[in-house]
C-alpha cells in the first residue's frame, strides 16, 4: 500500500471513529440510563435528582440531539416507563410508577396538534397536559374511567383497561363549539367545587370529596355550602338565595323545569345522587338561555358521556335503599337509570323517626282534637330516573330524560261518633313527572345547534277526613309547563362566540278545593304563554385573562301582551397573577310563584300551592341585581368577597309566609337586599378549612300595609359557617360549624296580647329568634372488595350537639289567652350509608 493509499485509509478510519462519536446518540445502540442524564445535563442545563436504585439495569436508545427538552422529557417517559417531574430552578425529579399509572397524548382530532392545558381526571385523582399535550394520571384500579376535559372541545371519557399497557396512547378529542365559560378556581370550598370565569359555581361530584353531615351527594344540601345560600326551615324545598324565597329559584334537572324539590317533604333531596354528575348554581349574571329564577338558579346535568362498559352500584342508609346501572348499548348508545325507595314500611330507624317528628310537627298527623286519636301512620317516597344517549354520529347527539317521583303520607282518624267507633283516612299525596328530549347537531367547528323540550306535570293533593263532622276536605294544586327550545351556538374566532335563540313556554296552574258535607267546590285553572328571543356575545381573550358574556333577553307574554327586556351581564378579569375581579349583573322574571297558608292546606305538612301570575293582584315577579367581587387564590389559600345589591318586585304577602298581622292579609310589594358573601380557605396536604360568613340587609316595602316598610321575614342578618375536612384515597372525614342569627319574629304586644278578640301583635318583624346553631360531622371510607367491585361505607350526625333550634312559631287565640305553639330543627340525626360498586 502506498503512501497515498495509507494516509486516505487513516482519513477514512479518523471520519468513521468522529462519525460514530458525533452521532453516538443517533444511532440504536443502548446506553445505560445514568449515561444519557449525565449527557442531558450539560446539554439541557437541567438537574436529575433520584435514588440508584429507581434508574438501576434501566437502558434506553439516547435520544436525537436535536429535539427540545419537553419533546426529550416525553421522549423518556416513554422509554422508561419512569416518571419525570419538572421542579423549580432547572430540576427534574426521576420515580417510579406507584401503583396503576396512565400515560398519554391529548391531540385535536382534526389536526392532530397537542392539546395543553387540557384536565385529565379519574374518580380520584386529576392532572393538566403539558405542552406536548402529554399526561401522566395515578387511578386505584383498571375500572376507573378517564375523562378528558379541553376548552373547544367535546368531553370524552374511556375506562383504564383500554389504553395501552407497554405505553402512552394518543387520545383525540372532536372539536365543539360551546360557550367561552371555564375554571378560574378550582375546589372553591372542598375538591369537585370550581368557580366559573361566568360567575357560576360547579359542583363537579366525580371528583367530589365530602361536606360536613352529609354522606351522600345530596344535590340541594351541597349548595346550601355557598355563602348567602340557606335554608331557614332545614328543608330543600326553601333555599334561600341571598334573601329571595324558595319559589324564586329555578331548578333544572337536565334542563327541564322542576316544581318539586325534596322527598320527606323537604328534608332530603329528590334527585337522585348516583344519577346527577353536575351541578351549577348561579346567584348573579345568569346566561340568557335560562327564564325565571329571580333569586338564582340550580341546574343539574346527568353524565353526558356515551358509556363503554357496564357501571352499576347498589346502596342502602338510614333512610331508603337504591340502584343505579349504566348499560352501553352497542359503541353509540348508552343508558343510566336510577331509582330510590324509602325503607320505613320495612325498618323504622332512628334517622326516620326523627325527620318524620320533624315533618309533623304542629300538624294534625301529630296532634288532633282531645278526642280524635290518630293511628296507622305511614310515610313512604321514591324516585326513578332515566337517561338516554344515542350518538347517530359524531356530529349529531340524541337525549331523552324522564323522572318520576312520589311522596306519600297516610293516617286514619279515629273517634267514637254516636256511640260508634269511625275511622277515617286522611292523606298527603306530592308526585312528579317529566321527560325531556334534545338534539344537539354540530355542523362544522365554528356553528352547533340545539333543539330541547320537554313536558314537567307536579300534582299535590291532601284528603283531609273530619271524623267527627263525617267531612272529607280535598285539597288539589297542580302545575303542567310545556317548552320548547332552540339554540345557535356561533364561534367567530377564538375569542368572540354569538348564541342566540327562541324558546316557548306553557303554562297551566289548577287549585281545587273540594267539600263534600257541605258540597262546596272551587276550581281556578289558569294558562300562560311567553315567547322569547334571545343573543349573548362571548370573549376570552388569548391570553385567558379576559372574559365576559353580554346579552339581552326579549320576553313577549301573550296572556297580558306585555314586552319585558332582560339585559344580562358576567365579567371576569385576571391579574396580578393571583387576582380575580368579576361584574356580574342581570334583569329577569318569572310568572309563578306559590302561596303559603299556615291553617290547612294540605293538612299542615306542605303549606305551598303554586299560583300563576294574572297581571293584577298576582303580578309578575321582576328582579334587578349586581354584584362585584375580588378573588385571591395562591399557595392554598383562596380569599374572596362579593358584594351585591337586588330588588325583586311583584311579591304578594301571601308568598313570604307571615304568621302575624298579616298573614290573611292579600297585597304585593316589593324586597330590597345589600349583602356581602367571603369566604377564606386554606389546603394544607390532606387538610382543608374553609370559613365562610355573610352579611344581609333585607327590607319589604308594601305601600298598602300600616308598615309600609319593615324587615323581611328572610333577613338573617349574620351567617358564618365553619368547616374543616381531611381527604385521602380511601378515607373522607368533615366537620362543620353553621350559625347564624335569629330569623325576624314578631310578638304580641306585652300586657296587651288581646285587643277586640284577637291577637295584639308588636310591629312586625321586630324582634328575633334565638340564634342558630348546629354542628354535624361525617366520614367516609371506601374499600375494594374485589378486581371489578369496590365498596364505600360512611357515617354522619346532622346536630351532634342535639342542640334545639326554635325555627317558626304560630300564636293563637284560645278562651281569650294567647296560646303559642313553636316548631323546631331537627335534634341529633344519625345516618349510615353503605354502597357497593360494580
Amino acid at each position: 500500500m502506498g503512501i497515498k493509499s495509507r494516509i486516505y485509509f487513516l482519513l477514512v478510519i479518523v471520519s468513521l471513529v468522529y462519525s460514530t462519536v458525533s452521532n453516538a446518540q443517533d444511532n440504536n445502540d443502548q446506553q445505560p440510563l445514568y449515561q444519557v442524564l449525565i449527557e442531558l445535563k450539560e446539554q439541557y442545563n437541567y438537574q436529575f435528582n433520584y435514588s440508584e436504585s429507581t434508574i438501576q439495569d434501566v437502558y434506553l436508545i439516547p435520544p436525537k440531539r436535536d429535539l427540545s427538552f419537553s419533546q426529550v422529557l416525553t421522549y423518556l417517559r416513554e422509554s422508561t416507563g419512569l416518571v419525570f417531574t419538572i421542579l423549580n430552578a432547572n430540576f427534574i425529579s426521576i420515580t417510579k410508577k406507584d401503583g396503576l399509572l396512565v400515560c398519554g397524548f391529548l391531540k385535536a382530532k382534526d389536526s392532530h396538534m397537542p392539546l395543553v392545558a387540557a384536565t385529565v381526571h379519574s374518580a380520584s385523582n386529576a392532572t393538566i397536559t403539558d405542552d406536548n399535550g402529554f399526561f401522566e394520571l395515578k387511578v386505584n384500579t383498571e375500572s376507573d374511567m378517564i375523562s378528558f376535559r379541553h376548552l373547544g372541545y367535546r368531553t370524552y371519557s374511556k375506562p383504564l383497561k383500554e389504553f395501552n399497557k407497554n405505553g402512552c396512547s394518543d387520545i383525540f378529542l372532536d372539536l365543539q363549539a360551546q360557550p367561552l365559560s371555564e375554571v378560574v378556581i378550582s375546589n372553591y370550598i372542598v375538591n369537585g367545587i370550581n368557580k366559573l370565569n361566568n360567575g357560576a359555581f360547579e359542583i363537579d361530584f366525580s371528583n367530589f370529596d365530602i361536606l360536613p353531615g352529609l354522606i351522600e351527594t345530596d344535590v340541594l344540601q351541597s349548595v346550601q355550602a355557598f355563602p348567602g345560600i340557606q335554608s331557614e326551615n332545614e328543608t330543600v324545598s326553601n333555599i334561600n338565595i341571598r334573601g329571595g324565597t324558595h319559589d324564586q329559584n329555578l331548578i333544572l334537572w337536565d334542563d327541564i323545569k322542576m316544581y318539586q324539590s325534596g322527598h320527606f317533604f323537604g328534608l332530603i333531596s329528590m334527585y337522585n345522587p348516583q344519577i346527577t354528575e353536575e351541578v351549577s348554581l348561579l346567584k348573579n349574571g345568569t346566561d340568557v338561555r335560562y327564564t325565571d329564577g329571580t333569586s338564582g338558579t340550580i341546574s343539574m346535568k346527568t353524565d353526558e358521556q356515551v358509556n363503554s362498559q357496564l357501571n352499576a352500584n347498589l346502596g342502602v342508609n338510614f333512610i331508603d335503599a337504591n340502584g343505579f346501572v349504566d348499560v352501553p348499548l352497542g359503541k353509540k348508545s348508552s343508558i343510566q337509570i336510577a331509582a330510590r325507595k324509602s325503607i320505613s314500611e320495612f325498618v323504622q330507624t332512628p334517622t326516620y323517626d326523627e325527620f318524620f317528628e320533624r315533618i309533623s310537627q304542629n300538624t294534625e298527623i301529630e296532634s288532633n282534637e282531645s278526642n280524635i286519636v290518630n293511628s296507622d301512620k305511614s310515610f313512604d317516597f321514591y324516585d326513578a330516573s332515566l337517561r338516554w344517549i344515542y350518538n347517530i354520529s359524531p356530529n349529531d347527539e340524541i337525549r331523552i330524560n324522564f323522572i318520576n317521583v312520589a311522596n306519600q303520607l297516610e293516617f286514619n282518624e279515629n273517634a267514637n261518633v254516636d256511640a260508634v267507633e269511625t275511622s277515617r283516612q286522611s292523606s298527603v299525596t306530592q308526585n312528579s313527572i317529566a321527560g325531556g328530549l334534545q338534539y344537539n347537531r354540530i355542523w362544522n367547528a365554528n356553528f352547533q345547534t340545539s333543539f330541547a323540550a320537554y313536558e314537567t306535570d307536579y300534582k299535590l293533593q291532601a284528603i283531609n277526613a273530619n271524623v267527627l263532622d263525617s267531612q272529607r276536605f280535598l285539597q288539589e294544586n297542580s302545575v303542567s309547563e310545556s317548552s320548547i327550545k332552540l339554540n345557535a351556538l356561533y364561534k367567530i374566532n377564538e375569542r368572540w362566540q354569538i348564541l342566540g335563540g327562541y324558546h316557548f313556554v306553557e303554562t297551566q296552574v289548577t287549585n281545587l278545593d273540594d267539600v263534600d258535607n257541605p258540597l262546596f267546590r272551587l276550581l281556578i285553572s289558569e294558562v300562560l304563554r311567553t315567547h322569547a328571543l334571545y343573543s349573548q356575545a362571548s370573549f376570552l381573550s388569548v391570553d385567558r385573562m379576559t372574559n365576559f358574556n353580554i346579552g339581552v333577553r326579549t320576553n313577549y307574554l301573550d296572556k297580558f301582551e306585555k314586552i319585558i327586556i332582560e339585559p344580562r351581564l358576567s365579567f371576569n378579569q385576571k391579574f396580578l397573577d393571583h387576582f380575580t375581579l368579576e361584574i356580574l349583573g342581570e334583569f329577569k322574571h318569572q310568572n309563578t310563584s306559590q302561596v303559603i297558608n299556615f291553617q290547612n292546606d294540605f293538612l299542615g305538612i306542605e303549606k305551598r300551592r303554586w299560583q300563576l301570575s294574572n297581571n293584577d293582584d298576582v303580578p309578575v315577579i321582576t328582579s334587578k341585581q349586581v354584584s362585584l367581587g375580588l378573588n385571591y387564590n395562591h399557595g392554598g389559600w383562596l380569599f374572596s368577597a362579593e358584594g351585591y345589591k337586588k330588588r325583586v318586585e311583584g311579591v304578594t304577602t301571601q308568598s313570604q309566609g307571615f304568621q302575624n298581622q298579616y298573614e290573611f292579609v292579600k297585597t304585593q310589594g316589593s324586597y330590597e337586599v345589600d349583602g356581602v358573601d367571603v369566604l377564606v380557605r386554606k389546603r394544607l396536604g390532606d387538610f382543608n378549612a374553609w370559613l365562610s360568613y355573610s352579611f344581609m340587609d333585607n327590607i319589604y316595602t308594601f305601600n298598602d300595609l300600616p308598615e309600609m316598610t319593615f324587615p323581611s321575614n328572610l333577613d338573617i342578618e349574620h351567617a358564618v359557617t365553619f368547616g374543616l375536612a381531611y381527604s385521602t384515597n380511601h378515607l373522607k372525614i368533615a366537620t362543620g360549624l353553621n350559625w347564624h342569627t335569629g330569623k325576624p319574629n314578631t310578638l304580641p304586644v306585652e300586657n296587651n296580647e288581646v285587643l277586640d278578640g284577637e291577637i295584639n301583635f308588636d310591629e312586625a318583624n321586630s324582634t328575633n329568634f334565638e340564634d342558630y346553631m348546629r354542628v354535624d360531622v361525617s366520614a367516609i371510607y371506601d374499600f375494594n372488595l374485589a378486581q371489578n367491585t369496590k365498596g364505600k361505607v360512611g357515617i354522619s350526625v346532622w346536630n351532634i350537639l342535639d342542640k334545639t333550634n326554635v325555627i317558626n312559631n304560630l300564636y293563637r287565640v284560645n278562651e281569650g289567652n294567647v296560646t303559642l305553639r313553636e316548631q323546631s330543627s331537627l335534634g341529633l340525626t344519625p345516618n349510615v350509608v353503605l354502597r357497593l360498586f360494580f
